[in-house]
């Protein structure tokens, strides 16, 4: 009975209901079940969300909405989603308990594995659908982390036989390679005769034809849009045949309806939805808090209430995505500082430190120092975690707040290099720009030349990078031989890249430039693992392996430190392949790609990803290649990189005795040649 008075009030979604309504008997069952619902901004995947935990009255429910604001707090979604079962963690596995719980915050230590991170959350869902079937709702998913998408995701593709369904709710196009492989369900726009229903059924009243065709003729068959406008017009208005031309888009359309009922609220009401609008996780208690910091009464989110823009009860809900956006997007700037600074204030320092440091910067219209100092420390915590990208957010905006030019254009730099370790390759463009200009000194725009090259060499152009990186190189020889060390060691690794096309050749005066560089400070495997690969360029291959051998060893026995281990193991891995040492290289490279993952480096990670895909293939897995190769190219999709994926196919395609894939894929090498010379990579 309750689907079918679902139906009646989802006009024009039976198909889709049916779908949801099939996804929750396999959960019920005892069987997984994992669906990705796709439509644009007000089509209703908030509603189909809302049916099926309506339909689900055998499973418990799980919820995590996404939201724009918070799309750099590395695993907040996830926190959302997992946060009611945490008392649960101890049936976890100790590495698996460990992981999450630094992921999360509860704990200190070494920055989780994120294999741990996806397993722990597998096992954690597991075992709460272990004593009952359990439905994940996940709400706005293209404004979740992107840690928290991709451990989702890792997590949708394992469930097998445990009693999970997960549902997405996302817009179109949004996290495509993310979500790619798994079931899709497209919501699309309500014909004009369900459009005319639905569009009665929630107007009071009789509906003028002439107002009712230009309603839904503008809201083109969406419906929070068939909804909402009416929600602005008069009793008159709506019986009275008065027109609505309007060429604004619908999402603008659809906001003005809701700006008005907003703006219709009294003050000190509007006040809170602001607060809650502005603190997304939530919490009545937090809200509260703010609330009374700012002097509003318990009493004043009632009318919002009442209007039925919000729900207060164990969790602050709006009642559509869009509300919250309309609420914050239309305050004036001063009112969301004012919103941020109370949630500040009632936010412990001690208990999360990081989100009061967040609103602490919402709540500052100009420089600060002490509140960019606070970021800063938030950045290093969240790179603690591995969560780089949340990192790189505090660091831009702690040098958005930096009053000092040089300290900001440090914290630009700083905040550059954690965008490119975590892929945001445009952004991290962007923040070398600003740092370039305030007044660096030699040793840091040194710095920014090599950064410029390795981001160009990691995104898109081996050949364009080159250049960069001899240039940032002979700069910093007498500034500092260590980075001027790791300098050369990118522009070999770019000379080699180019050397595998016709019309490479540029290997033997990168050799040379090596060679007649100062030797950087100790550990001595780094200058022998340079010097060796230099030494085959110029006096022969046989001359150079033992050097590059003997820094082989010592990188296999060597503690390394995550930089280390970032900066050298993609260059050690690829000479042992080259050398053909199959143990050094299937240690290393599989070395370097749990470091990667667990670091979140996705600079690295595709390259480590394809380095291992060549070992594996040598071993006979092709298997387990292919998984990789998946892997690696969900991850250059996604970093919009394409550099270095071109070669998977000219890997593997061989060793299966596929001829024709093989030509066609050292076809595609050489139409792109481009991207390896230089030519047209901007």
């Amino acid at each position: 009975m309750a689907k079918r008075e679902s139906w009646s009030r989802l006009r024009g979604r039976q198909a889709e209901c049916e779908t949801l309504d099939r996804l929750v008997a396999t959960v019920e069952g005892g069987h997984s079940s994992v669906l990705v619902v796709r439509g644009e901004a007000g089509i209703g995947k908030t509603a189909l969300l809302e049916y099926t935990r309506a339909a689900a009255s055998g499973c418990r429910i799980a919820r995590a909405a996404g939201v724009e604001s918070e799309m750099e707090l590395a695993f907040g979604g996830l926190h959302q989603l997992c946060a009611p079962f945490l008392d649960d963690l101890r049936r976890l596995p100790q590495p698996q308990r460990q992981a999450l719980e630094t992921a999360f915050g509860l704990s200190t230590g070494a920055p989780p594995d994120r294999f741990l991170v996806g397993l722990a959350v597998l096992s954690l869902l597991a075992n709460v659908a272990d004593k009952e079937p359990l439905l994940c709702l996940v709400d706005d998913a293209q404004w979740l982390d992107l840690v928290s998408v991709q451990t989702l995701a890792f997590v949708a593709r394992r469930l097998l036989a445990e009693r999970v369904g997960l549902v997405f709710a996302v817009r179109p196009q949004a996290l495509e390679p993310e979500l790619k492989g798994l079931a899709q369900l497209q919501v699309a726009r309500l014909s004009d005769g369900d459009s005319r229903a639905l569009l009665d059924s929630v107007t009071p009243g009789r509906l003028d034809e002439r107002v009712r065709d230009g309603i839904v003729a503008e809201a083109q068959g969406n419906p929070l849009a068939l909804l909402e406008l009416p929600r602005g017009l008069t009793p008159a208005e709506l019986a009275g045949g008065f027109g609505l031309p309007d060429a604004r888009p619908v999402g603008g359309r659809i906001e003005q309806s809701l700006l008005r009922q907003v703006r219709a609220l009294p003050a000190e009401t509007q006040r809170v939805l602001l607060v809650a609008a502005a603190e997304p996780m939530g919490d009545v208690a937090l809200l509260t808090g703010a609330a009374e910091l700012l002097g509003l009464e318990p009493a004043a989110a009632a009318p919002a209430e009442e209007a039925g823009l919000i729900t207060i009860g164990t969790r602050v809900r709006f009642r559509h995505p869009l509300v919250r956006s309309v609420v914050y997007g239309s305050a004036a700037p001063h009112e969301r500082q004012d919103a941020h600074r109370a949630l500040a204030g009632a936010t412990g320092p001690q208990a999360d430190p990081d989100r009061r440091a967040w609103h602490l910067a919402g709540a500052t219209a100009g420089p600060d120092e002490a509140v960019a100092a606070e970021l800063e420390r938030s950045a290093g915590r969240a790179q603690a975690r591995g969560g780089v990208a949340a990192a790189a957010a505090f660091l831009e905006r702690a040098a958005e707040l930096t009053p000092d030019a040089a300290r900001r254009g440090a914290r630009a730099l700083a905040a550059a290099r954690a965008k490119h370790q975590a892929g945001g390759y445009d952004a991290a463009r962007g923040l070398l720009d600003a740092a370039e200009l305030t007044p660096l000194d030699e040793h840091q725009l040194a710095g920014a030349a090599l950064l410029r090259g390795q981001i160009m060499l990691a995104a898109r152009s081996a050949g364009t990078a080159l250049p960069l990186l001899l240039t940032a190189a002979r700069r910093l020889e007498p500034l500092d031989a260590r980075l001027a060390e790791e300098t050369y060691r990118d522009a070999l690794d770019a000379a080699l890249t180019i050397d595998r096309l016709p019309s490479g050749a540029r290997l033997p005066d990168v050799a040379r430039a090596t060679l007649a560089a100062p030797p950087g400070p100790p550990p001595e495997r780094h200058h022998l693992l340079l010097r060796g690969l230099a030494v085959m360029t110029t006096d022969g291959y046989a001359a150079g392996v033992p050097l590059v051998r003997q820094a082989l060893d010592d990188f296999r026995t060597a503690e390394l430190s995550p930089e280390e281990g970032l900066g050298w193991l993609p260059l050690a891995s690829r000479m042992a392949f080259n050398v053909w040492d199959f143990d050094a290289s299937t240690a290393l490279s599989t070395r370097l790609v749990d470091l990667a993952r667990e670091r979140g480096a996705l600079s690295v990670l595709p390259q480590a990803l394809l380095q291992l895909v060549s070992n594996r293939v040598l071993a006979g897995e092709l298997g387990h290649a292919d998984t990789l190769i998946a892997e690696a190219r969900e991850i250059g999709e996604a970093t919009g990189s394409r550099f270095l994926a071109h070669y998977v196919a000219m890997v593997i395609e061989p060793w299966r005795g596929r001829e024709a894939a093989t030509l066609e894929a050292i076809q595609a090498v050489s139409r792109d040649a481009d991207l390896y010379q230089g030519r047209g990579s901007r």
